[in-house]
């Protein structure tokens, strides 16, 4: 029998000791999300109910972008958004745990999945797909749940902690067909050539990299122009994927025509359209979209919305 090859350095976890309160946390986790999932919903809302108060900072942003991308509500209707936001963020934390160390078995029980064709006449063709998304509460355990359904490879922004990069990654490779770091361009683009499906969200304001501004809720939001690069260097169809936690505690995944176009030759008309496509998605959902996140956080004057 020949050997199994030797471990690198990339594939042991890191045990130093400065990691070692990490890997308490990622214990606690673990053993969390094996809880019910009836339990972990209600203890998620108690969850939520308690980071709105002990994160003043981020309940102040959320507030703030809600105040920005829904001007038509009364200040008691976002109040109570922006508390239904918090819930689902606790709610989202059994789920990331869920996605990565537990089962899902309890979240396909219901499970509502649309659009499938538009990956199958891709695939059939030969051609790789641009699945893209938003920062969602939701992300992490419907990109799981989509990943039964088409083999989804991710591309994300590692951890900083590498013991929690290792331990996530891990998780996500229990999955995911790849991951690819941000910086990983090549791989990516060579796996959407060999006609892959790639997964990523690139809702959010970011510190480097290629960018544009372009509306999002009738605002300037500086906004990653990648999709539009990674379509151009590919040749892959782009596809919006929606989800979300319904009412009834089930999950509805949705690939949604309408990015086609896209390259064309204007960087800031598709990424115009990837960025509208998000704003759709999180209306459709809109507790579950990620406000704490400064999204306008640097304007093209110069000023922010945020008081900083």
């Amino acid at each position: 029998m020949t050997p199994a090859p030797a471990p690198t350095d990339h594939d042991r976890p890191p045990l130093g000791s400065r990691h070692w309160p990490t890997w308490l946390g990622i214990g606690a986790m673990a053993a969390l999300a094996r809880l019910p999932w009836s339990l972990q919903r209600a203890l998620g809302r108690g969850l939520g109910a308690l980071l709105r108060v002990a994160m003043p900072a981020r309940r102040r942003i959320a507030a703030r972008n809600l105040e920005l991308c829904f001007p038509e509500l009364d200040a008691a209707a976002r109040e109570a958004l922006l508390r239904e936001h918090f819930a689902a963020l606790g709610i989202g934390l059994f789920e990331f745990a869920r996605a990565w160390w537990g089962s899902v078995d309890p979240m396909r029980h219901g499970l509502v999945v649309e659009g499938l064709d538009l990956i199958a006449a891709a695939r059939a063709s030969g051609r790789g797909i641009i699945v893209v998304s938003g920062h969602f509460t939701t992300l992490e355990i419907c990109g799981r749940l989509m990943c039964d359904h088409v083999p989804l490879a991710g591309m994300y922004r590692p951890h900083a902690e590498p013991a929690m990069e290792w331990a996530v990654k891990r998780g996500r490779l229990r999955y995911a067909a790849a991951m690819f770091t941000k910086q990983e361009l090549r791989p990516a683009v060579k796996h959407l050539k060999q006609g892959g499906v790639l997964w990523y969200a690139p809702d959010q304001d970011p510190s480097r990299g290629e960018s544009v501004y372009v509306p999002f809720f009738g605002r300037p939001a500086n906004s990653l122009s990648s999709t539009h690069q990674l379509a151009r260097l590919s040749g892959a169809l782009v596809v919006a994927f929606q989800h979300a936690r319904r009412a009834d505690g089930g999950y509805t995944l949705r690939l949604v025509p309408g990015l086609e176009s896209i390259p064309s030759k204007d960087a800031v008309a598709d990424t115009a359209a990837v960025m509208a496509a998000i704003e759709a998605m999180a209306r459709v959902a809109p507790d579950q979209y990620l406000w704490i996140h400064r999204r306008f956080k640097r304007q093209p004057d110069g000023t922010s919305p945020y008081g900083d």
